[in-house]
């Protein structure tokens, strides 16, 4: 054999390529399913009360708001004329607050969403 001969070799080449194929398809639909729920809650509320209490009586200077009990009371003084400058308490106003509690029974609209697969 002679050295500048050569021997053809040959040599193999992979070449991979992807397709998409579809094997099967689904179809999802999504319900809504109601139901009624009753809620038993307590509800709580004020009221207030505004009373004007006539005194009519000379101060020497205009009295504090002041709380008796659950009454808030609040001077209202009046500048008068005499001889000399007084201060007439005029009335007092009586704030008072009450609460109250009820209770309330009442259905209420309950919502929930169901998915439904199907496999075609």
């Amino acid at each position: 054999m002679n050295p500048d001969e050569s021997i053809p070799l040959a040599e193999e080449q992979l070449s991979i390529q992807k397709r998409s194929v579809t094997t099967g398809r689904v179809r999802i639909t999504t319900s809504v399913d109601e139901r009624e729920h009753w809620i038993h809650e307590s509800l709580e509320r004020e009221a207030v009360t505004v009373e004007r209490v006539a005194v009519d009586r000379i101060v020497d200077e205009t009295p504090q708001i002041r709380q008796v009990g659950d009454v808030m009371i609040i001077p209202v003084v009046e500048e008068v004329a005499v001889v000399e400058k007084r201060l007439l308490l005029k009335e007092e106003i009586h704030v008072s607050k009450r609460r109250y509690v009820e209770s309330v029974d009442e259905p209420v609209t309950l919502k929930s969403t169901r998915a439904v697969i199907e496999r075609e």
